[in-house]
C-alpha cells in the first residue's frame, strides 16, 4: 500500500481538558502525535502555540489528521495553507507636524512595540536607527535570534525583536534562514509605521525629502513569517502566538487570501481574537484583488481592516502623439530629461509577442489590469524595443496609477488616456508618439484622497452584517526602506539597488493606521484605539473611487468610514467600544455552537444572551440594515463611551435614502463626565422597493467640537 503524503496541519486544542497525567501541554500534544502508529515520530511537531492560541503544527497524512480531529481534547484540525503578501510623503499628507498635534502630544509614539508579521526586516537600514531613544521597558519579554546572515547583535532599542518561524516552510527558495528580509516588503512596511527619521531618502530623485514613519519614535519587532511573499498560516499563528507573549503593544499583518466561511474554521482569526482579548490592537491590510465585491481578506469585527487610498504626489510624464495629443501617465524611468524622438507605437498582447523581431525599434503598448510589472519592460528592452505604454484599465484617472521604475523609457496611463491613445492608433495607419521625461515629483496638484483600484472591496463575505473595510490610509506608491540587497522590482534580471523603494497596496496602507493605534496607546493605554476618518477630499467634496467600474464616488464598501485622520484620533469624543463577551455575544448570533465558541474563549459553558437585531447588533461604529427577506422594520441599538473631558451634549443627524425612514431615540446625548457612557435605539423602516439592491446613508452624533460619523449600508438583495 503506498505511503500517505503528509501535509502541515494546525491542530487546534481545548488546553483546559489536558489530561492530568501530562505534565507538560508539549508532553500531551506530542503524544497525541505519537499515538498515531507504533512508527510515528513525535518529533512531526514544529510549532506550539499556547498563549494567542492553543495547540500545535504538525507534518500529519489526511487521515492521521481526520483521526486528530476526533480526539479527546482537539477542538479543530486545520490544513495549513499558504497565503500572500498583500514615506517621505504620507506622514505630511496625514497632517502631521513635529510642532503640534498628535506627534508632540505622544513623544512621537516613544516606548510602544509594534509587532510585525512579515517578511523579515533589514536589520542596517537607516529607518532602523536608535539614536536618541531610550532603553526598551523592562516588562518587554521579546528577543531576537541569530540566524542566517542575522546576529542577535543587529537589534536595539529601535529594532527590538526579531524571530524567524519559516523552518518549517517547505519551500524551495533562496530566501534566508533568519529574521532577514530579502522580498523587502517587511521591512517596507515596519518603516512604514515607525521608521527612524532619515533625511534625503528617495529614489532615484524621486519622492526626495526626510522619511520617517507615522510613529517615528515607536519600537519595532519583527516575526517573519514568509518566504518571500508565501506565508504558512502555522508560521503566522505561531508569529502572532510569539507576538502576544512577548508584549506588543499593537499587532500589524498584512497577508492573506479570502478568509475560510466560518471564522472559526479560520485558525489566523482566532488567533487574532486571542491577541484581542489580551489587549491588543489588530490592523490588517484589506488585500489587492482588483474592485470587485467580496473581496477582502481580514473581515473578523476584531481586526480593524484597512483600505488603500491616494496621496497628494504624483510623478508625471507626458506622452505627444503624432497628431499632436498630449497624453499625461505616470513613470519612475529617471534616465533622461529630454524629449524623445517620435517611434512607431505597437498594441502589444503582452505575452508571446513579446521576444518578437516586430518589436525592434519601436514603442510596445500593454494592457494589463493595473498596469505592468518592470519585467515587462525588461523583455522589450532585449527584444529591442524603443519604450513601453503600460495601459491600466481599472484606473480611471492617474492618480493612482502603479508607477514603475522601468528599465526603458516606458510610462503607465490610465484607461481614460488609453482611450484617447486607442483612438489614435485605429485613426492612422503608422501610429507614433515620443516621450517628454523631467524626473518631476509634483506635490498638491491633484485631489486626494482617492480610493486606489486595486483596493479590496466589501461586502463582508462571511457576515454580511458587519461592514468593512474598516477605514482607508495612504497605500499608493509610498516611499520607505527597502533592503539594499534586493531587486527594486520582481525581475530578477533588475541590477539596480536602492536603500529606499516606492511600492503601492493595502500593506502600504495599514501601517499607517498601525502608527496613529499606536501613538495613541502611548496617550491612552486604557483605550480601545478609536481610529477617526473623513469622508471628504482635499477640495472638500466626497472621496472618488479611481475604479472605473465604479460610480466614480466612494461608497463605504471601498472606503469604510472614510480616510484616516490621525490628528483627530487623539480627542474623537465619542467611540464605540467592544470587549470579549460582545464578540461571544456576537459569535452566538452566528449560531456557533459552544463547541466552536471554546475555540476563541476556553472554558465556555454555553451562549446564554440574544444579542438584539442579531450579528447586526454587535457594538460597531457602522449599520447595516438588510430588508432582504421582506422584513419591513429594523431595530439596532449602539452605546457610545465618551472619551473627552468635561460635560457635552451630542444631537443626532440622519441622512438616508428616500425608500427608508429612519428614527434615533433618543435624539441627543448628555454626558456629564469622561468615559461614560450612553446607549442609543435606531429604527429603520422600510418605506418602499429600493430602486438598487444596496445604497447608503449615515447616522452622525455633533456638537460644535465633534462629530462622530457612522456610515449605514441598507440592503434589500
Amino acid at each position: 500500500m503506498p505511503r500517505q503524503p503528509r501535509s502541515a496541519y494546525i491542530v487546534h486544542t481545548d488546553h483546559l481538558t489536558k489530561p492530568s497525567h501530562f505534565a507538560t501541554h508539549g508532553h500531551w500534544y506530542t503524544s497525541m502525535v505519537a499515538s498515531l502508529s507504533p512508527a510515528t515520530n513525535s518529533s512531526r511537531v514544529f510549532f506550539v502555540y499556547d498563549t494567542a492560541i492553543h495547540g500545535f503544527a504538525a507534518e500529519l497524512t489526511h487521515g492521521e489528521a481526520r483521526r486528530l480531529s476526533n480526539t479527546p481534547g482537539v477542538a479543530g484540525v486545520h490544513k495549513d495553507r499558504l497565503v500572500h503578501l498583500h514615506t517621505t510623503r504620507s506622514p505630511g499628507f496625514l497632517g502631521l507636524d513635529r510642532d503640534f498635534g498628535i506627534w508632540p502630544d505622544t513623544n512621537f509614539g516613544d516606548g510602544i512595540i509594534i509587532g510585525f508579521v512579515d517578511s523579515g526586516i533589514w536589520p542596517e537600514s537607516a529607518s532602523f536607527d536608535d539614536t536618541g531613544l531610550g532603553s526598551v521597558r523592562p516588562s518587554w519579554k521579546g528577543r531576537c535570534v541569530d540566524g542566517e546572515r542575522f546576529n542577535a547583535s543587529m537589534c536595539n532599542n529601535k529594532l527590538v525583536g526579531a524571530r524567524s518561524f519559516t523552518a518549517g516552510m517547505s519551500l524551495a527558495t533562496d530566501d534566508f534562514l533568519s529574521p532577514r528580509d530579502k522580498a523587502g516588503h517587511g521591512t517596507h512596511v515596519a518603516s512604514t509605521a515607525a521608521g527612524s527619521e532619515v533625511p534625503d531618502a528617495g529614489l532615484f530623485g524621486f519622492a526626495r525629502g526626510t522619511a520617517r514613519g507615522v510613529a517615528p519614535r515607536a519600537r519595532v519587532a519583527m516575526y517573519k513569517a514568509c518566504v518571500l511573499h508565501d506565508c504558512s498560516t502555522a508560521a503566522i499563528v505561531a508569529a502572532i502566538d510569539a507576538a502576544v507573549k512577548d508584549g506588543v503593544d499593537i499587532l500589524s499583518l498584512s497577508v492573506g487570501g479570502l478568509d475560510d466561511p466560518d471564522f472559526y474554521k479560520d485558525a489566523m482569526s482566532i488567533a487574532f481574537f486571542g491577541a484581542v482579548r489580551a489587549g491588543l490592537f489588530v490592523a490588517c491590510s484589506a488585500g489587492n484583488f482588483v474592485p470587485r465585491e467580496f473581496t477582502l481578506s481580514n473581515v473578523a469585527p476584531w481586526i480593524t481592516t484597512v483600505g488603500a487610498a491616494t496621496v497628494d504626489r504624483v510623478f508625471p510624464v507626458s506622452i505627444t502623439l503624432g497628431n499632436g495629443q498630449v497624453l499625461t501617465g505616470q513613470s519612475l524611468y529617471a534616465h533622461t530629461t529630454n524629449r524623445t524622438e517620435m517611434i512607431r507605437l505597437l498594441p502589444s498582447n503582452c505575452s508571446n509577442d513579446l521576444g518578437s523581431d516586430r518589436i525592434r525599434g519601436k514603442i510596445v503598448m500593454c494592457a494589463r489590469d493595473f498596469g505592468v510589472y518592470p519585467s515587462y519592460g525588461v523583455a522589450v528592452k532585449k527584444a529591442g524595443g524603443s519604450g513601453l505604454v503600460s495601459v491600466s484599465p481599472l484606473d480611471r484617472r492617474m492618480d493612482g496609477l502603479m508607477v514603475q521604475p522601468f528599465t526603458l523609457p516606458a510610462v503607465t496611463i490610465s484607461a481614460r488616456e488609453a482611450d484617447r491613445l486607442s483612438e489614435y492608433i485605429d485613426s492612422v495607419p503608422d501610429p507614433v508618439a515620443s516621450f517628454c521625461f523631467t524626473g518631476r515629483t509634483v506635490t498638491g496638484e491633484n485631489r486626494p484622497p482617492v480610493v486606489a483600484s486595486f483596493s479590496s472591496r466589501g461586502p463582508n463575505h462571511i457576515v454580511r452584517e458587519i461592514l468593512k473595510p474598516d477605514v482607508i490610509a495612504p497605500g499608493a506608491n509610498i516611499l520607505a526602506a527597502w533592503p539594499v540587497e534586493s531587486p527594486l522590482t520582481q525581475s530578477r534580471s533588475d541590477a539596480r539597488r536602492s536603500s529606499f523603494n516606492i511600492v503601492l497596496g493595502t500593506s502600504m496602507a495599514y501601517p499607517h493606521v498601525a502608527g496613529v493605534a499606536e501613538q495613541l496607546k502611548h496617550k491612552h493605554r486604557d483605550w480601545t484605539p478609536a481610529v477617526t476618518a473623513a469622508t471628504l477630499d482635499s477640495h472638500g467634496w466626497g472621496i472618488s473611487d479611481n475604479s472605473r467600474t465604479s460610480s466614480g464616488v466612494a461608497t463605504p464598501m471601498a472606503a469604510g468610514a472614510g480616510h484616516v485622520r490621525p490628528q483627530l484620533a487623539l480627542d474623537p469624543g465619542l467611540v464605540y467600544d467592544a470587549v470579549e463577551q460582545d464578540y461571544v455575544d456576537f459569535l452566538c448570533a452566528l449560531k456557533y455552537t459552544a463547541a466552536q465558541v471554546r475555540m476563541f474563549v476556553p472554558g465556555f459553558a454555553g451562549c446564554t444572551r440574544t444579542l438584539p437585531g442579531g450579528a447586526a447588533g454587535l457594538n460597531y461604529p457602522s449599520f447595516v440594515v438588510d430588508f432582504s427577506n421582506g422584513t419591513g422594520v429594523r431595530v439596532l441599538k449602539r452605546t457610545v463611551t465618551k472619551v473627552s473631558e468635561g460635560p457635552e451634549t451630542y444631537t443626532v443627524r440622519v441622512v438616508a435614502p428616500d425608500q427608508v425612514a429612519v428614527a434615533v431615540t433618543p435624539r441627543t446625548l448628555q454626558f456629564e463626565k469622561q468615559n461614560e457612557k450612553k446607549s442609543y435605539k435606531v429604527v429603520f423602516r422600510n418605506k418602499k422597493t429600493a430602486v438598487r439592491s444596496t445604497q447608503f446613508g449615515h447616522i452622525v452624533w455633533e456638537n460644535d467640537g465633534h462629530q462622530v460619523r457612522n456610515p449605514v449600508e441598507f440592503r434589500w438583495t
